[in-house]
């Protein structure tokens, strides 16, 4: 998708940024995306660390359900 993403376009891009938020507000939105990416791994390590916790650590043999 980003392939053909050249040096200018970049450029462009953040020139639109820049002029959509102002100067003074910019600090602001990086600090935000940066904490928001920060809270979106956290939940996913915790999620990943939830799925291996809940997973059984033994295992019940068919042929020895059937005997009892």
């Amino acid at each position: 998708m980003f392939a053909n993403l050249t040096g200018w376009h970049a450029l462009v891009i953040l020139t639109i940024v820049l002029l959509v938020f102002g100067s003074a507000k910019l600090p602001a939105l990086a600090r935000s995306v940066g904490q928001s990416m920060r809270i979106l791994r956290d939940e996913v390590h915790d999620e990943a660390g939830a799925e291996t916790a809940a997973a059984p650590t033994t295992t019940i043999d068919p042929a020895s359900r059937r005997a009892s």
